[in-house]
């Protein structure tokens, strides 16, 4: 099937948008803007540099969302996504941002390792299992989250869950997958979540409408095979978003993407 399709037209997103810096320039102002109206609380979760991250603190009760930032696990870091804290604050809800090490410094499997560390860091120092939502790479690491039992729940925001149509794309240069990693780490070969595991098991897979078919297609896939076995699993495409502007409902405080992450988070 992946024969017949530019891979690499449809998984390199910059080369797609070609007006993303300025939507990028638009987390980073809001990033800066949020830091300063309310600094976070940077915490440790590793020995590393950038096993950090920020605690955007609605009070001491408060629930906790966990966002897993995306850049194909090679890009970006926690700094650019504080402007995503002050949507949930309104609502009573702490924002945890975790930075990771990025490829080609390190391999996928270590990635994830320090995610996990990251979410495990939350839930100790809070008691329960956050929400984890992601964007992205993130996207692809909530699931992975929600798999392994440590998120109450998760919202993928245009995750990548097969990682195999990566392999042939300039992509893969920084990943270095090959076919046995790459299915090893696809959440979509994965356990779901069930009533014998803990967690939860409820998953939003979400997509900008206007983003490449490979990105609605692993979106729904995922979606709608892990709800065939039994989770709560939803996919929604998000109407005139593309792979960019698909975060921007999480700058408004009234959105239904904010309203439904509050509402997980409480659950």
């Amino acid at each position: 099937m992946t024969g017949e399709i530019d891979l690499e037209a449809e998984y390199n997103n910059r080369a797609r948008v070609p007006d993303h810096p300025a939507v990028m320039q638009r987390w980073r102002e809001a990033a800066e803007a949020a830091r300063a109206a309310r600094p976070p609380e940077t915490v440790a979760y590793g020995p590393g540099p950038r096993e950090v991250m920020d605690i955007f603190s609605a009070g001491p009760d408060a629930p906790v969302a966990v966002f897993l930032h995306g850049g194909y696990w090679q890009a970006l870091d926690k700094d650019w996504f504080s402007g995503l804290a002050p949507a949930l604050l309104a609502h009573g809800v702490s924002l945890a941002v975790p930075s990771y090490d990025l490829a080609p410094a390190v391999r996928l499997g270590r990635i994830l390792s320090q995610v996990r560390a990251a979410v495990d860091a939350v839930r100790a120092r809070t008691g329960r299992r956050p929400v984890v939502f992601g964007h992205s790479a993130g996207g692809h690491m909530a699931a992975c989250m929600l798999s392994e039992g440590r998120a109450s729940a998760a919202v993928a925001i245009s995750g990548v869950f097969d990682l195999g149509p990566l392999i042939p794309t300039s992509l893969n240069d920084a990943l270095r997958l090959d076919e046995l990693e790459a299915a090893a780490l696809s959440p979509v070969h994965w356990p779901v979540p069930d009533g014998s595991t803990p967690g939860g098991t409820t998953l939003d897979c979400l997509v900008g409408a206007d983003e490449s078919p490979e990105f609605l297609r692993q979106s729904r896939m995922m979606a709608d095979l892990w709800a065939a076995r039994g989770v709560d699993a939803r996919f929604e495409a998000l109407p005139g978003l593309n792979h960019f502007t698909v975060l921007d409902p999480l700058f408004d405080a009234d959105s239904a993407l904010v309203t439904r992450i509050v509402e997980l988070a409480r659950g």
